[in-house]
């Protein structure tokens, strides 16, 4: 989803709504991740005495694989984000700045970059999972298999 804001830069006071969703295609370059259904983007532009900023919410799923068990699960993307839109940026990237090129602001890549940053660095089916016998391999959370309890 592209938006064109170009009236949002040149008018204080000025907001656009927008809502939207982010295929699972543009969404495929994520590792590690598998997104089967479009993700949710909805916000609002405005420029605020001639700053223009931009807050989102994502909401989505994705199917990714327990850190410690390997099973399978449904993770629930559910967060906020916000910029400072800029139509260029001097003196190299900065994270909290969004550039809108020509004024057209690219929110499925803005989202697709918000998604890798916001997922955990461990993903848990459970918060108490106890993942695999270091020895046998056996799941934990389904049988106890008498390996680490009987060295």
């Amino acid at each position: 989803m592209v938006i064109d804001i170009h009236s949002i830069f040149d008018n204080e006071g000025e907001s656009l709504d927008f809502e939207g969703e982010v295929s699972p295609g543009r969404l495929s370059e994520i590792k590690g991740y598998s997104f089967s259904c479009p993700v949710r983007v909805s916000g609002r532009v405005i420029n605020r005495a001639g700053v223009v900023t931009m807050d989102y919410h994502i909401y989505g799923k994705a199917a990714v694989c327990c850190d410690r068990c390997l099973r399978s699960f449904e993770y629930e993307l559910s967060f906020d984000c916000g910029y400072t839109v800029v139509r260029e940026l001097a003196g190299g990237e900065r994270d909290d700045y969004a550039v809108a090129a020509d004024d057209k602001l690219d929110v499925d890549e803005l989202a697709a970059s918000d998604i890798v940053l916001q997922m955990p660095s461990k993903l848990l089916c459970r918060e108490d999972c106890k993942g695999l016998c270091p020895k046998c391999g056996a799941d934990l959370n389904v049988c106890d298999c008498g390996c680490i309890s009987g060295s």
